[in-house]
């Protein structure tokens, strides 16, 4: 049960209790507090280059080296297995090694030119095997990978206009928080046109093909169309392709994962907008009154708005009222150290 002295209780910190963000910014490192998804600090223009890059954690840096460790083991394993067998596998080769190196990669990516393939019943086990690991590697793990990636250049971003703008650093740090989707787009985007840049004029440069055929070849590869008209043949293309083929195909996967959550965003942010603007009605009284007292106390208002918002469901609102009556012991409808005392008891 809900009291009515629940609205006496402060939901959320009063401004005056939250960090004051001007008195960090006497400083020459100047901090971001993590709010949902905004990097955890920002370095000044004047704090060291050597100095360790803010809003990513030590752990996060450990994991990448752990996922970058785990994908040279599995390409390892590729090649080594595709150099043992590549007399089972047909089509242009320039070195077994290259040859194995790059079929990993056109396997795992899925891009699948055609320009080799396997042709006895060993090859094609083995290359049905690693194509469905690496898509769940690509899936699972890589895709945090670049993630990692993205939101570290996303960093040398905000510094970089920092530093550019004339803007207060309230003012940039404000557009940090509000912005943070766009930025990781905004980053992603000018990534993935370098690589297709660059994939465009290694094609047209090394493998001599025409500007057209070679954007196309790009295109058909970060998409992993790979119809195989089109593809590396010479041994420097192929060393080349091992690196830009699996970067460039995880980089548009971001790019499109970030343009949803882009969308998604700005869907819910137009639902709360219309949640905290329209008219409350006599109906919306009675179904934010959860214990039926007839009058709506500030818990019960928040619970109603958060569950219009869809940030909660009733489920969970349900889940956690029985929680709250479990936990109140006495049945006072608030809960008070008596009634921790008197729960743990009950268990011993």
């Amino acid at each position: 049960m809900m009291s009515t002295d629940d609205a006496k209780q402060p939901l959320l910190k009063k401004p005056g209790t939250c960090p004051n963000l001007n008195e960090k910014f006497d400083i020459q490192r100047r901090r971001l507090l993590r709010c949902g998804s905004a990097p955890a600090e920002i370095i000044s223009p004047e704090l060291n280059e050597n100095e360790s890059q803010p809003g990513l954690s030590e752990d996060s840096e450990v994991r990448f080296k752990q996922i970058l460790m785990f994908l040279a083991a599995y390409l390892g394993a590729g090649t080594v297995c595709f150099f043992l067998i590549m007399n089972q596998i047909e089509g242009v080769k320039t070195n077994g090694i290259l040859d194995a190196i790059y079929f990993s990669v056109v396997t795992m990516t899925t891009v699948g030119y055609g320009d080799l393939v396997p042709h006895t019943t060993l090859a094609k086990l083995l290359a049905c095997i690693y194509v469905f690991t690496g898509m769940a590697m690509v899936g699972l793990i890589l895709g945090k990978a670049a993630d990692y990636l993205v939101e570290k250049q996303e960093i040398v971003l905000v510094r970089a206009m920092y530093k550019m703008e004339k803007a207060g650093s309230d003012e940039v740090l404000k557009v940090v928080e509000t912005h943070k989707v766009k930025y990781k787009l905004l980053t992603a985007t000018i990534i993935l046109l370098v690589l297709i840049t660059v994939g465009t004029l290694f094609l047209a440069v090394v493998e001599n093909l025409q500007f057209i055929d070679a954007f196309y070849c790009v295109c058909s590869t970060i998409t992993t169309l790979g119809y195989g008209d089109q593809s590396f043949s010479t041994g420097i293309g192929r060393l080349f392709a091992a690196f830009w083929i699996l970067s460039s195909t995880i980089c548009l996967a971001q790019f499109f994962l970030y343009l949803t959550e882009l969308y998604t965003e700005k869907r819910q942010k137009s639902i709360i907008k219309w949640v905290l603007t329209r008219q409350l009605t006599l109906s919306d009284l009675e179904s934010a009154d959860l214990d039926h007292d007839k009058s709506v106390s500030a818990a019960e208002f928040v619970v109603y708005k958060l569950k219009e918002m869809g940030k909660i469901s009733g489920e969970d609102v349900s889940l956690l009222v029985e929680r709250f009556r479990i936990l109140d012991a006495d049945q006072s409808g608030t809960l008070t150290a008596a009634d921790i005392n008197l729960t743990q008891s009950s268990r011993k």
